[in-house]
């Protein structure tokens, strides 16, 4: 390998490491928002298959890693993990966590489909076909998601203000 190419690889192993531990985020997340999420049974029920597809998007990056003889940054992963629980916790005291988990789970989602086209170029360019197809499996699965999110906020939202006409407890 040239230089250049090596760069390039250096860059791509890199950008995997860095969706590994946006994933490693996205489980943190995922798992302290299921567990307050007991009055909204749809939200719960698409997290919950979406925390599924969050664990194995993280599997197949590290078996992409692993196909390049490489390996995810645990540093990486510990620190976006406590990132992605301080952000969990961010929306606990609001009285409309709900929608404001909502809003910032369609960012977010949106982030990650960005780093998968991302992923998706460089695999391209440096011809790696694995790498290609996990990163188009995950990317499927965030627009998916995001997809879901933009088409039931409305939904989510007419259910808070239900919740809270009735005098019940409305923000989880």
């Amino acid at each position: 390998m040239s230089g250049a190419e090596d760069k390039v690889r250096d860059f791509y192993v890199s950008g995997l490491r860095n969706a590994h531990a946006m994933e490693t985020q996205a489980v943190q997340l995922l798992s302290r928002q299921l567990e307050r999420l007991k009055n909204y049974p749809a939200v719960e029920e698409q997290i919950r298959r979406h925390l599924a597809e969050t664990e194995s998007q993280r599997t197949r990056l590290e078996e992409v890693l692993t196909e390049l003889n490489e390996s995810y940054s645990s540093l990486k992963d510990t620190a976006m993990g406590l990132i992605g629980n301080i952000a969990a916790l961010g929306h606990t005291p609001a009285p409309d966590e709900i929608l404001k988990n909502s809003f910032a789970n369609l960012a977010f989602e949106h982030y990650e489909i960005a780093a998968y086209k991302s992923l998706i170029t460089i695999a391209d360019a440096v011809g790696h076909a694995g790498g290609l197809a996990s990163a188009r499996a995950s990317l499927q699965e965030e627009e998916a998601m995001a997809r879901w999110i933009d088409e039931h906020i409305s939904d989510t939202t007419l259910q808070f203000l239900g919740r809270k006409q009735a005098g019940l407890k409305a923000d989880r």
